[in-house]
């Protein structure tokens, strides 16, 4: 019998690690001079309070769903892809492709395009890492993080220099046509009589990015080849002796995940902005691998923890509009969930684990 059950590990652990890091944020706020009861109060009413605030949370949500599922399934695969933000932002690029210079004559069919460009070129950026790391033995991390930099100077150079129209100064492409703009989650939820505040950007990428979580648990789970990957990632030396080829593993789990990273992007590109503009990826890529880590790669609980992140990201905006609490402090609360959520979990899961050890012993 294990020494802590799966649910603890999956629930308990999570919970209390982010309660530490809420209890070391207060004293932190404390330390500045503001109230922490005060803050957590501007936060909740910001981000879930109203729908204007839900619809912010789940717009950033989305994006943390997308990255989160990206760098879950590499997880599963033993491979550590910290290249979302580089695959999101060549992602957003393929988006803007496609719907520029096709005249589309529905957003349903420019939507379904948008989605096979997103996909295909971030997984196409992921390819060459993951190349490198199954035939060169490049390591994984050094070729995503590079690639992160060399999207970046990319898509300013096409941005610059070929993808702007004509006399305009904005570094952007020009705006898609009507046709190609997506029903936002108001007016989806207002065709079913719940009203909600069109003002925000939440649209039905939130939609896209639930359905890409289900579809990943039963890639994962219920097919071939997602066993694979969750052996390979066991156990390479294992999954070698059962005739898996890690080549074709390594390469195909950052081809799925570079494809979700690139689909953020639907979100931002096509759903919320309708051009392509600079920091296309938002810092969602990085955010994606505490999102995994909190979710433990599970798609449930990356859903879960895209939604924590999200009220974070919309609290800490209403915090730093009403409060002299400025966005590094808030970078800094974020940072301190990521650190006890991923990097320190094992600090609340040993004492715990022997807790439920002495609790079996005295039964």
């Amino acid at each position: 019998m294990e020494a802590l059950p799966k649910w603890a590990d999956a629930v308990l652990v999570p919970l209390i690690s982010i309660v530490i890091a809420f209890a070391i944020s207060a004293l932190v706020i404390l330390a500045i001079g503001e109230n922490p009861l005060e803050a957590m109060r501007l936060m909740v009413e910001g981000a879930i309070a109203s729908t204007y605030g839900w619809g912010y949370t789940l717009f950033y949500a989305t994006n943390f769903i997308f990255t989160g599922l990206a760098v879950a399934v590499a997880f599963h695969a033993g491979l550590f892809n910290i290249g979302g933000e580089g695959q999101a932002t060549l992602g957003g690029l393929g988006v803007a492709l496609v719907l520029l210079n096709v005249a589309w004559p529905h957003w349903t069919v420019a939507l379904a395009a948008a989605v096979l460009g997103a996909m295909a070129f971030g997984a196409l950026w992921a390819l060459v890492p993951a190349w490198l790391q199954a035939k060169r033995g490049s390591h994984i991390v050094i070729t995503t993080i590079m690639f992160n930099f060399i999207a970046a100077a990319l898509l300013n150079y096409l941005l610059v220099n070929v993808l702007k129209p004509a006399g305009q100064m904005d570094p952007a492409t020009a705006r898609f046509a009507a046709a190609t703009v997506v029903p936002k989650l108001a007016h989806i939820l207002g065709a079913v009589g719940i009203p909600f505040n069109p003002r925000t950007p939440a649209n039905i990428a939130l939609v896209l990015a639930l359905v890409a979580a289900f579809l990943v648990w039963i890639l994962l789970w219920h097919t071939r080849l997602g066993y694979q990957v969750r052996a390979f990632g066991k156990s390479e030396p294992a999954a070698r002796y059962a005739g898996i080829s890690p080549v074709r593993i390594t390469l195909w789990a950052m081809l799925i995940s570079g494809g979700l990273a690139g689909l953020m992007t639907v979100n931002t590109v096509m759903g919320e902005a309708q051009r392509l503009v600079m920091n296309v990826s938002e810092g969602a890529g990085f955010i994606g691998i505490a999102v995994a880590l909190m979710g433990r790669s599970h798609p449930v609980g990356v859903v879960l923890a895209a939604l924590l992140f999200g009220f974070l990201y919309q609290g800490g905006a209403e915090l730093e509009f009403w409060t002299s609490i400025t966005r590094e402090l808030i970078v800094v609360i974020q940072a301190l969930v990521i650190l006890f959520t991923g990097a320190l979990d094992e600090m609340v899961r040993a004492p715990l684990a022997r807790l439920f050890v002495a609790i079996r012993g005295r039964r």
